[in-house]
Formats: structure tokens, C-alpha cells, sequence
């Protein structure tokens, strides 16, 4: 497989390896290697539950982190918002037909849609930034909707015309409506890092934003800060970055060949959220919170994210504790059976992993000495999302990890059993430890699964081509950390995947 001069210099201009760019070729050329499920994770078989009796503990260990300075917030904030308004895209004659049809008439899926965004408009949190960016181009809100005016109203909600949501990015769409003005999801974030602080301190958060927004983002910070520090009475310390060229991926035309523009350059894609790995191992931070970016609620909700992101945060520094003594030992006294023993009795009853006594000093250090992530999982509930499964690996191995749908070979009727069988989904709400027990920052990409990439096909100029993600963040990108997941309850789990989510209760005031 070979790139021609031009090629090359493409790649080294965005530093990407040759041999990297043609292992994607082939990736995509051959599809990808489907994981292999042993088992759900289940409450007492790979999911921790945490007792009650236990929650003053974890409160406690997680004020002291708090005190220290420990915690830094990541947020994977660059996805755009044109998915949300799908609802809203129809053909000229459904749209008619909405204008013209009778309140209580029949009407398809999409006519029902587009009734109820015109007759819940005003709960929608952003009603009066489009009220002004109409009244602005001539023209009265209510009376559109009295008319039922869709297309004029749908074209000042996501054109340039008036609030050009359809070219934002979701973090920056105004979600909930409050005293101070609405709040896009970007303040959540920032408000809720604030409360699980608490007043006095700092609240550190990073933002992985695309770069044609970053301004955007740095101009609703600024216009908000004020507010938010006299409010929580806190300092906010906030940085961005962006996904480097360089974790861009090739893709493949419908013919089977190297995807190329008009003028026969290689055409590169972002490669999914698997990229940021890179992005969470350049801050070279401690104890690290991710959530997503849609998954926040108003002030008046947000006590049970807060409850279980401080319960999360201690379990995880209660473990990590146990991790880094050990390893201490280890590296003093590896011959020491009594060392070793209580290192075998910690991946049983802490990570709920087998090793073998038997093994070497070095590996026995080596599989202890990983980065840790303590992951909140919800009861299905019909949400879409990643699960927990049990593992088995190319050498044999088992162990936990998240699972994406489009990662498991469902044809195979004991695999699709194993995924019916799952009882809880992957939220993204996880706390990851990301030092050593020297206290030195690990170096994350030693850990990822470099075979776990997702292959798909997308349109792309009127061509379906094929694409190549790179391995997920909290999938393959985090295979070889030491997972443990623990129940959190639905109600800390309420993202905004279309507009209609926006009119649910938890986003309301």
C-alpha cells in the first residue's frame, strides 16, 4: 500500500506516520474486529452498588481532594447541534399540512412534531432570543405561530438569518431558562463544577471545543463569569483545546480507494471522540471528572448529579489509595509473599479481577501500576448508550469494559444474547485517576486498544464513504485502565438528544 510524494508530504504536515495512515487503509479495507462479550456486567458481577452507610465516608474523602485542589472537569464539547433539530426537517408538504390541519385532526409522526414545537414554543428556553432576532428582521413571533408559519419560524431558530442554531455547536444552544438569563449547557457545566466545589475555592474545567467555535465559547465565558463567581463565590481557572490534526483519519470513496478532493489530495476526517484521549493526556492533571456535554439539568435539579459525582470521586480516591500503598510495597519489598498476597486480595475484592500469584515481580507491578476510572452506569431505561460487559481479550484475558453496540458482531446469536441480557448503560459520568503512585502524571496513550477502532459508512458530497473512528474514549481509548462501575440512579442521567428532550421536566424550571 503506497502514498505518492505528494501524499507524504500531506501526512508529515499534520504529523501523522505513514504506517499509521496505512493501517487505517487497512482497517477500513478489511472492517473491524468485533469485541468479544463473555458476560453483562451485573449488579454484584462487575457493578458495584454503594451502601448507604457509606456515603458520609466518600463525602468526606471527596471534600479533602476538593481542598487540595485535585479535581479538574473535562468536557468533550465540539459535537454540533444539527442532529437535535432533526424533528424540525421535513418536506414543503408537511409543513403545509401543519399550517392548514385542525388541532385534534390525524396527522404523522412528523406533522405531531412539528404541532407540538409550535405549541410548546414558549417553554423552549431560548423563545426570547428568537422573539428579538425576529422582531429584528420585521417580523412578530406569536403571530407566526398564531399562523402557524413553520417554515418562517424554523428558518430564525437555525439559520444565519436569525439564531443560527443548526451551525452551533450543542454547547452553546440556550437548554434551560433561569433567573439570570437562559443558560446554554456550557454554563451548566461551569455552574455545577462551582456547587460540587463549593464556595471559596477554584473550579477548574477544560473544554475540548472545535477551533471555528473557540471564540464563542471564550466570549460566553466572558460574558458570564461575573455572575456565575459572585453567585457561587468562587474563581473559575477554564482552558479549551482542540483535536489535533494529527488524530485526523483517511476514509475510503465507494470505489474502495483512498477518499480524495477535486484536486487529489487525501481527504481526512476527525477521528470521533477516541482522539481526545490525546487532549485528557496533555493536561497532565489528578483526579479528572468527564461528562458529556448535553447531560446537565437547572440549579433546582442538580442535587443528585452533585450527590453522585462527590460518591464517585471518593470511591474512586478511597481505591486509589489502596492502589498507590501497594504498589509502594511492591516496588520496596516485590519478593515479600505477605506484599504480594495483598496485592492479589485488592484486584479480587477492589477491581474484581483475577491474578495470579505466580506471576514475575515485574508483571505482577506492571498490572497493578494503571490508571484508574470509576464509571456511574444507569439501569436500561431505553436511552441510547454504551454498556458493560465482561471481556474476553486477544490474550485471553477478562476484564471490564464499555461497549459501543456498533462493536459488537450481532449476527452471532450468542453475542446478541449476551447484549440483550445487559442491564445497565454507560451515561458517560466517570472520574478517572490519572497519576501514579509517585505522584507523576501517566503517559494515557500506553493504554488504549489500538485495534478498537469503529468502522461506518457516511454520505459525504453525494458519495457514501467509508470512515474510520479511532478507538473511544471510554471504549478502547481507555482499554487497559483499571475499571470499576457503579450503579448511579436514572435521575442522574438527562442528556438532550433531540429539542423534544428540552421540554422534558428535568430541563424545565
Amino acid at each position: 500500500m503506497t502514498f505518492s510524494a505528494d501524499d507524504l508530504m500531506q501526512l508529515k504536515a499534520l504529523h501523522i506516520e505513514p504506517a499509521q495512515a496505512a493501517r487505517q487503509l487497512a482497517w477500513l479495507r478489511t472492517g473491524q474486529v468485533a469485541i468479544k462479550l463473555n458476560r453483562p456486567c451485573t449488579p454484584g458481577d462487575g457493578i458495584v452498588q454503594i451502601p448507604a452507610d457509606s456515603h458520609d465516608s466518600l463525602h468526606k474523602t471527596f471534600a479533602k481532594a476538593v481542598a487540595a485542589g485535585r479535581l479538574l472537569r473535562f468536557v468533550p464539547a465540539s459535537g454540533a447541534a444539527s442532529r437535535m433539530f432533526s424533528p424540525l426537517h421535513t418536506d414543503a408538504v408537511t409543513l403545509e399540512a401543519c399550517r392548514t390541519a385542525e388541532r385534534d385532526a390525524p396527522a404523522c409522526q412528523s406533522e405531531r412534531d412539528l404541532q407540538r414545537f409550535l405549541d410548546e414554543l414558549v417553554s423552549f428556553a431560548f423563545y426570547q432570543e428568537l422573539k428579538t432576532a425576529m422582531a429584528e428582521g420585521g417580523h412578530d413571533l406569536q403571530q407566526a405561530v398564531d399562523e402557524r408559519k413553520l417554515v418562517l419560524i424554523i428558518r430564525y431558530l437555525l439559520e444565519s438569518c436569525g439564531l443560527n442554531y443548526s451551525q452551533l455547536p450543542k454547547g452553546l444552544l440556550a437548554f434551560h431558562a433561569g433567573a439570570d438569563g437562559a443558560r446554554t449547557p456550557f454554563v451548566e457545566h461551569l455552574a455545577e463544577a462551582a456547587q460540587l466545589n463549593g464556595p471559596g475555592g477554584v473550579a477548574a474545567l477544560h473544554f475540548t471545543v472545535s477551533a471555528e467555535h473557540l471564540a464563542l465559547f471564550k466570549a460566553q465565558f466572558s460574558a458570564w463569569r461575573e455572575t456565575l463567581e459572585e453567585t457561587y463565590r468562587c474563581r473559575f481557572v477554564v482552558t479549551y483545546s482542540t483535536q489535533k490534526p494529527s488524530t485526523d483519519t483517511l476514509a475510503l470513496d465507494a470505489n474502495g480507494l483512498q477518499l480524495r478532493d477535486d484536486e487529489g489530495r487525501l481527504v481526512l476526517r476527525p477521528g470521533g471522540h477516541g482522539a481526545l484521549i490525546e487532549n485528557l493526556n496533555d493536561l497532565a492533571g489528578d483526579i479528572i471528572t468527564v461528562r458529556n456535554i448535553d447531560n446537565v439539568v437547572p440549579d433546582t435539579r442538580k442535587q443528585v448529579n452533585l450527590c453522585w459525582s462527590r460518591l464517585l470521586t471518593g470511591y474512586l480516591l478511597e481505591v486509589q489509595e489502596k492502589q498507590h500503598t501497594l504498589l509502594k510495597a511492591l516496588h520496596e519489598q516485590p519478593h515479600d509473599p505477605q506484599v504480594r498476597e495483598r496485592v492479589v486480595r485488592f484486584f479480587a475484592d477492589c477491581l474484581q479481577t483475577d491474578v495470579s500469584l505466580a506471576a514475575d515481580d515485574k508483571a505482577l507491578f506492571d498490572q497493578l501500576d494503571r490508571p484508574l476510572r470509576v464509571c456511574g452506569m444507569v439501569p436500561n431505561s431505553g436511552e441510547p448508550g454504551g454498556g458493560p460487559f465482561w471481556v474476553r481479550d486477544a490474550r485471553g484475558q477478562l476484564t471490564k469494559q464499555i461497549v459501543e453496540g456498533s462493536q459488537i458482531d450481532k449476527s452471532h446469536a450468542d453475542q446478541a444474547a449476551i447484549l440483550a441480557a445487559s442491564t445497565h448503560f454507560n451515561p458517560v459520568d466517570m472520574v478517572c485517576g490519572v497519576r501514579d503512585w509517585r505522584g507523576q502524571p501517566y503517559d494515557l496513550t500506553r493504554f488504549v486498544d489500538d485495534d478498537a477502532v469503529i468502522i461506518t459508512s457516511k454520505m459525504q458530497d453525494g458519495q457514501n464513504v467509508r470512515v474510520l473512528e479511532r478507538p473511544g474514549l471510554w471504549n478502547g481509548g481507555m482499554a487497559g485502565w483499571h475499571s470499576i462501575f457503579i450503579e448511579i440512579p436514572s435521575e442522574a442521567f438527562n442528556p438532550v438528544k433531540t429539542i423534544f428532550d428540552l421540554l422534558r421536566p428535568a430541563h424545565q424550571p
